[in-house]
């Protein structure tokens, strides 16, 4: 599980870093998973997903991961949550 972990969170951060043109090179999978960690359904959409079909996509172990990956982005504050509690990136 800790390696699958890591490869969640270098994925993530690394479309945190390069924006969604480095997203779409990803796999279909780490596609929908870090769409999901990032909050963005227009991503999922985009790639023929709604959100209940996304978490159907993901294994049971990366469905775990998810919210734990989201969790520690955002207290490293490479994620924020607005108002409406949806995290959005920080321009670096």
């Amino acid at each position: 599980m800790y390696l699958e972990l890591i490869h969640l969170q270098e994925r993530a951060a690394a479309v945190v870093a390069g924006g969604r043109a480095v997203w779409a090179e990803q796999s279909p999978s780490e596609q929908v998973a870090v769409a999901l960690i990032l909050n963005r359904p227009d991503w999922l959409a985009a790639i023929g997903y709604t959100l209940c079909e996304a978490i159907e996509r993901l294994s049971p172990m990366w469905r775990e991961l998810v919210p734990v990956v989201e969790r520690q982005l955002r207290l490293e504050g490479a994620v924020e949550r607005s108002e409406t509690s949806r995290p959005r990136l920080v321009s670096v």
